[in-house]
Formats: C-alpha cells, structure tokens, sequence
C-alpha cells in the first residue's frame, strides 16, 4: 500500500475516533475512543499490540454468535502471557453440532459463560491504545463491529495488523502462483518452524498469532526499522 495511502488510513481512524468519541455514551466505548492510536511511525519495538482471536458459530457476524474471545498483549516485541484473557460467551441461540466439535464448546459451557456486554467492555478496556493483530481480520473486525453496534449503536474502525496479508504480500512479491492454503495459520507457523498449537480455541490461536508475528518480523531485512506503516492494513 502507498505511503499516502497509509497516512490517509490512520488519519482516518483518528478523525473518526474523534468524531465518534463527541457522540459515544458514556462506558466502555467512550474510554476505549478516549485513548488515541498509535502514530503510523511507531518502530515495532514500541508498538502495543493485543493479539486477538474470535470463534463463532459461523462467518456472518449479523447472523451467526460469537462464541468465545481470546487475547493476549504484546510489548517490546514481548507476549506478555500475563495478560491472557480467554471467555465462553453466554447467548441463547443452541449450538450446531458442527460447532461443539470444531470449538470443543458445548451448550453447558455456554450457559455458563459470561454476557456479551461484559466480554466486549473486557475487550475494549485491554485494546484501549493498542493496535489489534489477527490472523485473517475479516472475522474480528466484522464480529467486533457489529458486538459494538448491538451494544453501543456506534462502531469505530480499529487499526489492524494481520498475519496472513504479511504473509499474502509476501508471496505476492515472488509473482509466482501459490496454493491459498499456505496462508493458513497452521500452515505458516510450519513454515517458521515454530511448535503446533491446538487450534479453534480463541486464547491457544491468539498466541499462535503473536507467535507467528514475532517470526515475521524477526525474518525480514533491517527488523531495527519497521514501523506501524509497514504492517498495518
């Protein structure tokens, strides 16, 4: 993406952060807008970060339930797994038997987790300030973006790194045809040689992303020199 392009996108997180920020109801949303973003300058080395992972019953967020949250934060190129937050999310619709088995999460398990309401104000309060990595960010930011509309009636945009468009752009350079498999979350980690991770569960995938991030990094040319602009979506 062209260095203007990129300016022109963190310009807008901002302008529309305080923009929203004047209207938001006072709560969780307005503290999380009340923080400003990193700068697109940011060296990697100072860079917040909150790894993030959704599971849900499915890929349309104004139809399908998020399930569970996991995240973990990440400082000076350092996960932080005393920051670890995983949480069932309490919803009533019933699970499809498809879900129990990919997520391990049953109907039990699920009546005993905690509402939305009190997931989403956790999550904000630890993004507050920090950039939002993923591996694949249609699912966080679409389900994120509409928890907020259903409890808030507004929804800001989040800054995000993902994973898996480092990697695409990676591949994209090489101007020769992959396999979209080899962008998958597994699959990447293989490539870094880094361990297997038991994965759909949204605090074990979290951690594998910021795992998976640090390799990244850690493999390209003049590390000393990366910056937010050069990750950021």
């Amino acid at each position: 993406m062209p260095i203007s392009s990129l300016f022109n996108s963190l310009v807008g997180y901002e302008a529309k952060r305080k923009r929203l920020l004047k209207k938001a109801p006072d709560g969780p949303l307005k503290d999380f807008l009340s923080v400003p973003f990193p700068s697109l300058d940011t060296p990697i080395q100072q860079l917040p970060i909150l790894a993030l992972d959704f599971e849900t019953t499915g890929l349309d967020a104004k139809a399908d339930k998020l399930l569970s949250v996991g995240f973990v934060a990440m400082e000076d190129e350092q996960i932080k797994l005393n920051s670890c937050y995983h949480q069932i999310i309490k919803t009533k619709a019933q699970l499809e038997e498809s879900n129990v088995i990919i997520h391990q999460i049953t109907d039990t398990q699920k009546e005993q987790g905690q509402p939305l309401r009190l997931v989403i104000e956790k999550l904000l309060k630890a993004l507050a300030g920090k950039v939002m990595l993923v591996h694949f960010a249609r699912i966080e930011r679409q389900f994120l973006t509409q928890a907020c509309l259903e409890l808030y009636g507004i929804a800001p945009e989040f800054p995000i790194i993902d994973t898996l468009v480092i990697a695409k752009r990676q591949l994209d350079k090489r101007d020769v045809a992959y396999d979209p498999s080899e962008l998958r979350l597994s699959s990447l980690r293989d490539k870094y040689a880094l361990p297997s991770h038991h994965g759909h569960n949204a605090l074990n995938d979290a951690i594998a992303t910021a795992e998976l991030l640090l390799a990244q990094i850690n493999h390209k040319p003049k590390t000393d020199k990366i910056q937010l602009r050069d990750l950021i979506l």
